[in-house]
């Protein structure tokens, strides 16, 4: 009886095992099918292969069976025992397995800028599965070098070379290779070198129109030669070049405007971005504005011109003319004044011995080639005692007007060609076709306006001014 139970209790079940023994396997993978009978010898047995209760591999005498997978493959499988002898048939356990895309490996960086001498680490894996040793790889230009063999884990590793790294996973004998992971650039800074974005002048407002350049300027780099990279939120990137010259500013130039230098000799060498610099481009011309002291002249007065740019700016000089009428043309020449014809540095000009009526205009201009803002509006000086080149006349003659008066304003002189011209306080001059009806040199208006004061004159073909009459104007009571 105790024979008979020990040979009972050897009877076991068959066991059907996998080599490589892993959870997930992937397409391409290879998988070997182990049957163990557990009894007697291998020899003494034929084998088979069910997949889903259906005959995958058909009885043979081999216990080991080596698959390459697909995602076909996926399944329940179970194999089969049967004694040569004795016909006895065994049934192992039951395997799923499941078979899943080639994965792809994923490469999760440190900070991926360090600074000279520092270091990072670089950590590989292939997500949901187990068994893989990982390859590294750098490249640095044209150049690929193989950093970490298949051999080890080697799942992380430490760097101090700028570059570009990427890894993949590998599993198993043939070996099978995950999909390469993204590549992670890691950039060597300087830490020591200041960058910083400028102007090629320093001024705090720009204009439409004129030429600029904005420079990357790299300190503390000793004799390392630099390739230069900008970035900007204008709609207008620059060159990778030390300046960027803009010949004809325009608000697509405006933005925030960063450099960096990268040394030629390695890509991944860089310096730090600059702070970010800020140019603003505005669309309007400047309108200078023209003031003269005095007004009204007297017998041996100067008068000084004085020229204000209307945005607070720098690097102005300023330009100053005359006026000279062109009645063909119903406007004026001007005529630059004596000594400054590149400009002066002050923004004030005297007149010496002006004994007439004369209007006079400036502007201002800054840069190479020379950026010019508007012509000011015309500011004139009237002359009254005094003796000018023709003579205006008023009828009725006196100061004092009412609003229903009719009045004819005479011109005097050598020339033949007149127009009577008026000024009003704080406002622009027109000539009498706008409110009156020129006769030969007679102006006459039929019905005077309500206005505090105007100032009339006469102005001739060939350049020459009246004396100026200041009318004012009440309303009847």
């Amino acid at each position: 009886m105790f024979v008979l139970c020990e040979c009972l209790c050897c009877v076991l079940d068959a066991v059907l095992r996998l080599e490589p023994n892993w959870s997930t396997f992937f397409t391409g993978e290879s998988v070997t099918f182990i049957c163990d009978m557990k009894e007697g010898k291998d020899t003494d047995w034929e084998y088979t292969i069910n997949k889903n209760d259906q005959e995958f591999v058909p009885y043979n005498t081999h216990k080991d069976y080596t698959l390459t997978l697909s995602t076909g493959y996926s399944g329940k499988y179970q194999c089969t025992g049967r004694h040569k002898s004795s016909g006895f048939i065994k049934n192992s356990n039951i395997i799923s397995l499941t078979i899943s895309e080639k994965p792809k490996a994923t490469l999760t960086p440190g900070p991926t800028t360090i600074p000279v001498g520092g270091s990072v680490t670089l950590t590989c894996s292939v997500k949901g599965s187990a068994g893989w040793k990982y390859e590294w790889y750098r490249s640095s230009g044209s150049s690929h070098t193989l950093l970490v063999r298949d051999g080890a884990i080697n799942k992380v590793i430490s760097v101090s070379q700028g570059g570009t790294y990427w890894c993949r996973g590998g599993r198993g004998k043939p070996v099978f290779y995950s999909y390469p992971s993204h590549d992670v650039s890691i950039e060597i800074t300087f830490s020591n070198v200041r960058v910083s974005v400028t102007l090629q002048h320093s001024w705090p407002q720009i204009f439409t129109g004129e030429t600029i350049t904005v420079r990357c300027e790299i300190q503390g780099g000793g004799d390392t030669e630099w390739e230069y990279e900008w970035r900007t939120t204008s709609s207008d990137k620059p060159p990778n070049q030390h300046e960027y010259r803009i010949y004809y500013a325009s608000s697509s130039h405006s933005g925030n405007y960063e450099c960096r230098g990268r040394k030629k000799s390695s890509q991944q060498s860089s310096t730090k971005w600059s702070d970010s610099f800020n140019l603003t481009v505005y669309d309007n011309k400047p309108q200078p504005v023209l003031t003269v002291s005095p007004s009204w002249l007297s017998p041996g007065a100067s008068v000084t011109l004085n020229c204000e740019v209307e945005h607070p700016s720098a690097g102005w000089r300023f330009y100053w003319y005359k006026t000279v009428p062109d009645l063909s043309h119903n406007s004026y020449i001007y005529e630059l004044l004596p000594g400054n014809s590149r400009g002066t540095e002050q923004d004030s000009y005297i007149v010496h011995g002006q004994t007439h009526t004369a209007g006079y205009v400036c502007r201002a201009g800054r840069g190479d080639p020379v950026f010019y803002t508007r012509y000011s509006h015309s500011k004139f000086v009237w002359s009254g005692d005094l003796h000018p080149a023709a003579s205006l006349t008023v009828n009725p003659d006196r100061v004092q007007h009412f609003t229903s008066d009719s009045v004819s304003l005479s011109c005097e002189g050598n020339s033949t060609e007149w127009r009577v011209k008026r000024f009003p306080e704080h406002g622009y001059q027109s000539h009498c076709s706008d409110w009156g009806r020129m006769t030969g040199s007679i102006c006459s208006i039929s019905s005077l306006q309500y206005t505090d004061s105007l100032a009339y004159w006469c102005e001739s073909g060939s350049g020459e001014f009246s004396n100026a009459v200041n009318i004012t104007v009440r309303r009847e009571c």
